[in-house]
């Protein structure tokens, strides 16, 4: 059994990311609801934590996406241009003053980090020929949606249609993972599994803060009645979870199999 318990870092990373929340949820946020938008910030740190431990323990990039990590990273940096100095879409406990940014500007770094690990230290076994799906059409399409369906929580149109385009980046940074593995064996890495199952963790949490605050979001709508920001910040978060529906179905079965301790690879051959 201790042969096949996760490495002390992994345990670390994880045991670190919890204490953190959980100290920021009762010590800094006093408990309220909004934090729940900061754990969400936490999780995605944690999910690019694992993914980077996994190249540095495994001393290559096979399996990793970078074009996925530099959407990722592109998501960041929109969302920071907003939460570094505006207030519109930060949560309203103490957590959003400074916790919140310093969180999303620790994992900028990390993706950042990863992303030269990939492209330059471990470029030798990144798989660059089936790393394919074209970034450019679908960041392109999310400027443009964001543009067209903005909030208007900081009052500011720019920044708050690059928030909106963060958000939906970050959405859609998963497909060029999901496209990689599909592409390759089908087979999915521990820990690269557990970055894809805690950033969906990530995306039901800021989910649920939006479905909660839905009713706060406001924009300048183009029809009477119709809060058209509302609905697709709601329905971007809708649809990470729908592409990852069947990722997760074979994620939750090989636990299920073999126990998430023991849990070495997960088979989604089926994803294409």
């Amino acid at each position: 059994m201790a042969s096949k318990a996760p490495p002390a870092n992994v345990m670390i990373a994880y045991g670190v990311c919890t204490t953190a929340a959980l100290a920021i949820f009762h010590f800094v946020a006093e408990g309220e609801f909004s934090a729940i938008l900061t754990m969400s910030v936490i999780m995605q740190c944690l999910a690019v934590v694992l993914l980077f431990l996994q190249s540095q323990s495994s001393g290559s990039a096979a399996g990793i996406s970078a074009r996925a990590l530099g959407l990722e990273a592109l998501a960041l940096v929109c969302r920071l241009s907003s939460t570094l100095w505006l207030n519109g879409y930060l949560p309203v406990d103490a957590s959003g003053d400074h916790v919140f940014q310093a969180v999303d500007l620790c994992t900028l770094g990390i993706v950042l980090a990863l992303l030269y690990r990939v492209l330059v230290v471990q470029r030798g076994t990144y798989q660059e020929a089936d790393d394919t799906l074209p970034v450019l059409p679908v960041a392109l399409a999310c400027f443009i949606l964001a543009t067209l369906l903005h909030a208007d929580m900081n009052d500011r149109p720019l920044f708050d249609a690059l928030w909106m385009a963060g958000l939906f980046l970050g959405i859609v940074a998963v497909l060029p993972q999901l496209w990689l593995i599909s592409r390759t064996t089908g087979r999915v890495e521990a820990l690269t599994s557990h970055y894809i199952a805690t950033m969906a963790v990530s995306r039901l949490l800021s989910g649920t803060f939006m479905w909660h605050a839905r009713f706060d979001l406001t924009c300048q709508p183009w029809f009477e009645g119709f809060n058209h920001a509302s609905w697709a910040i709601l329905g971007a978060h809708v649809l990470h979870l729908l592409l990852l529906a069947d990722f997760a179905y074979f994620y939750v079965k090989c636990i299920v199999q073999q126990g998430l301790p023991s849990l070495a690879q997960v088979d989604i051959g089926c994803i294409v």
